[in-house]
């Protein structure tokens, strides 16, 4: 077999320490857990946050959205992750003020179209891109952003982004960077080695339904993982 391309996984979405069992003992890197955002099904309190992070055995990331800095870092010291994620196009000013009152790291999401045809100002993305980096993270996910009438989700859209664009962006990213979004055990391999991402973050690709973690699924995820070859 060939050497295989160094990849983590961040599965996502937790709502048991069932599920970030399931996580652990399959291999994956890290478990991202959703805190009190309003629009997901897979958010749970940050009391449910503070047990399962406490009873998990890798690293938690823990999800907020449009979030106050004070409320973020009372969480924080309350749950006590590896890292937090902000998802809601939070500003650079904030990641910077957060990045100097936290002892966790950092990640930052940034949003794909769903839609591959929509245009994207690429030079835009590349410095909102550096922005976030100068500002302190410690990792960028690009993940993928579906609009419906009036309704806009960002992330667990269970779709893939433009991974042309994708791959484009994480050429210049100079922090870790990890691919999101529809990523599943059937193109995690495609993903992988059209996109070189240095991780992969996914949610509903190895649930059983919303909010549910499938062990199989997770374990066929990491077995066609260890299938991606350097080419």
């Amino acid at each position: 077999m060939k050497k295989r391309i160094e990849c983590q996984v961040k599965i996502c979405g937790t709502t048991s320490t069932i599920d970030a069992m399931i996580a652990a003992e399959s291999g994956a890197d890290y478990s991202g857990i959703v805190v009190e955002v309003p629009f997901s099904e897979r958010s749970v309190s940050i009391e449910q946050a503070t047990e399962i992070t406490r009873q998990t055995p890798i690293p938690t990331v823990l999800l907020f959205f449009n979030r106050p800095t004070d409320w973020i870092i009372e969480a924080v010291n309350k749950i006590n992750p590896f890292a937090i994620q902000l998802l809601g196009h939070e500003p650079a000013e904030q990641l910077k003020m957060l990045k100097d009152s936290l002892q966790c790291q950092i990640w930052n999401s940034m949003f794909l179209p769903v839609n591959i045809s929509q245009k994207i100002n690429l030079e835009d993305m590349i410095i909102a891109l550096e922005s976030y980096i100068t500002a302190g993270a410690d990792a960028i996910l690009f993940d993928s952003v579906e609009s419906s009438g009036d309704k806009v989700r960002f992330g667990g859209t269970g779709k893939v982004s433009n991974w042309n664009v994708a791959e484009k962006l994480i050429q210049v990213c100079t922090i870790p960077a990890f691919l999101s979004g529809g990523i599943q055990p059937e193109n995690v391999r495609l993903a992988i080695e059209k996109v070189r991402p240095d991780g992969i973050d996914l949610c509903s690709g190895v649930e059983s339904k919303k909010g549910k973690r499938d062990r199989e699924k997770v374990i066929e995820l990491m077995q066609n993982l260890q299938l991606v070859s350097s080419k």
